[in-house]
């Protein structure tokens, strides 16, 4: 079997966390205010709760300050978009978040398009997204920001080379294909690799056929085990993006597992 080189993502984002903390230090130190991350939290699902509070602990690890504005499920759309607009007007507010998924009777595109561009942290605000798909400077979602930031500081090469991302969602997989395939002289530089984008309606055997072909592999579809070994060749990188909550028959617990299969 061929010997994978496992990248530690966790060593990286210490290495992020440290710089950050730098920057913010020296931001304050030139005489600007520390920077306020506000988050509106709706509802009580137990993701959306772990996210927040890591969220916040990044935040804190870095020295910048945070509040949590809890509101029940019941929220309406209109009370959701008149919190937004007072926050955008806030001037201690630099970045505001509402974590998503919201619930089913609150449109989360009209929410996104309602946060100030410049204070979109999450980087969903149509303006963003615009921006990100003409590769102009923009806020990034993070996930795709932190491939892009695996895939430079690991010195892995994009140039030309053949990417599969396996997942198309609006705020993983498309900004992560965007920011490969793109022109590495624009004003935002991207990746200059061939991607091949894959989902739920790709036949397995059609994603085995990429998969072999490609250079890197990253998998951001919410799928247990849908890579495996014998679908990555020799020498390839692979990215696992997957969030996954199984239920773990050996403990009775459940457990946090990615979209690819390590063993």
């Amino acid at each position: 079997s061929h010997e994978a080189t496992v990248i530690s993502g966790t060593k990286l984002a210490k290495q992020v966390l440290k710089e950050v903390q730098r920057d913010v230090e020296s931001w304050i130190s030139f005489g600007n205010k520390r920077p306020h991350l506000t988050v509106i939290l709706v509802g009580d699902n137990p993701a959306s709760h772990i996210y927040v509070r890591n969220k916040i602990k990044a935040a804190a690890a870095v020295g910048i300050s945070t509040e949590i504005i809890l509101r029940p499920k019941e929220i309406s759309q209109e009370e959701l978009l008149d919190m937004t607009v007072k926050l955008n007007k806030d001037s201690t507010v630099s970045g505001l978040l509402v974590q998503l998924p919201l619930p089913d009777h609150i449109d989360e595109r009209t929410v996104c398009n309602a946060i100030a561009p410049e204070k979109d942290v999450d980087g969903f605000h149509i303006m963003n997204i615009g921006r990100l798909c003409l590769d102009q400077p923009s806020i990034i979602p993070a996930t795709a920001a932190a491939v892009w930031e695996i895939i430079k500081r690991t010195g892995i090469q994009t140039f030309g080379k053949n990417v599969v991302v396996a997942g198309r969602s609006k705020n993983v997989g498309m900004p992560i294909s965007m920011l490969l395939h793109t022109d590495g002289e624009h004003e935002r530089p991207g990746g200059d690799a061939t991607v091949t984008i894959t989902h739920r309606y790709t036949p397995k055997e059609q994603l085995k056929t990429h998969t072999q072909l490609a250079d890197i592999v990253i998998v951001a579809a919410g799928i247990p085990k849908l890579i495996t070994t014998d679908m990555v060749k020799e020498g390839a990188a692979v990215i696992d993006v997957g969030i996954n909550r199984i239920h773990d028959p050996l403990t009775g617990k459940t457990k946090l597992v990615g979209d690819v299969d390590f063993e």
